[in-house]
């Protein structure tokens, strides 16, 4: 009768061991899904605008001691093009002018930084 209570304890063991992987398992897929819509290393953004194209490049950013945390989705939505972004808003301290208002980066409303991230 004893056996059969550590039999049990055993199987209600294996079930939660079972559960507790596939828990841990989604939870991997899910934050590398997230990282899959992520400017890969060596590669970059680019966006069309009047002043020339804008490109972002996220390597340049992590240098700096950033993450995509920081920015997405605080600042910005993760999918490319789904927040439209203008100098006005820029100027505004909204998107990249959060941090790029000549306190913590370079002020990109600026005109001597214009080539900073427009590329004609």
């Amino acid at each position: 009768m004893i056996q059969a209570g550590f039999g049990n304890t055993a199987g209600r063991r294996k079930t939660a061991t079972r559960i507790l992987s596939l828990a841990l398992a989604v939870c991997v897929v899910t934050v590398f899904a997230g990282t899959a819509l992520a400017v890969p290393p060596g590669k970059t953004l680019e966006w069309p605008t009047p002043a020339g194209k804008v490109i972002f490049d996220g390597k340049a950013h992590a240098d700096k001691g950033l993450k995509c945390g920081d920015c997405h989705t605080k600042i910005f939505r993760m999918k490319q093009g789904s927040d439209k972004i203008t100098m006005g808003d820029i100027n505004k301290g909204r998107f990249c002018g959060e941090c790029h208002n000549g306190e913590k980066a370079f002020k990109a409303g600026d005109a001597a930084n214009c080539g900073r991230c427009h590329k004609k």
